[in-house]
């Protein structure tokens, strides 16, 4: 079974549906926002009829939050690199926290739409809700292990 379209065959099997969808929603956050467009759009936009994504998502919110889920992922990832364990000093490598915070923000929008302007819960599944812990936990490790260098510090001398 197949059909036509403008820009290409698409028919009922697909190589890799589930990872097609989430490569489309992607794109579509990028051009439209998180809640800017529809689950069909999303299938049309993989080739295939706007039944086939419900044999992999239960609906459109399920499917962003597994984009959310990877975005969160590799935030994750950066914040922890930039942390590297607080080495060689808890302040520097805050400060790198918060530059790979933001140089996410600038170099990944879809996933940080998805991620934060969605308005998915992270409950909505444990692997979101996992990832998106995982992310927070590096931030709050950063911060609390600054502020106990912060705390170890003498304060300087008053003249």
């Amino acid at each position: 079974m197949s059909w036509s379209r403008q820009d290409g065959p698409r028919g009922y099997h697909h190589g890799n549906l589930r990872e097609a969808l989430i490569a489309r929603r992607w794109r579509l956050i990028a051009q439209k926002g998180p809640a800017g467009f529809t689950f069909a759009e999303a299938a049309r936009w993989a080739g295939v009829s706007p039944a086939a994504p419900y044999r992999h998502f239960r609906d459109r919110d399920e499917l962003l939050a597994d984009v959310a889920r990877r975005g969160f992922e590799q935030f994750a990832a950066a914040l922890e690199r930039a942390w590297d364990d607080g080495k060689p000093e808890p302040f520097a490598a805050f400060e790198r926290v918060g530059k790979a915070y933001l140089e996410f923000a600038r170099s990944e929008p879809s996933y940080y739409s998805a991620m934060f302007e969605a308005g998915v819960p992270l409950e909505i599944s444990a692997e979101l809700s996992a990832a998106g812990d995982r992310a927070f936990g590096v931030i709050r490790t950063a911060s609390e292990k600054t502020d106990r260098a912060h705390a170890g510090r003498k304060a300087p001398a008053r003249v």
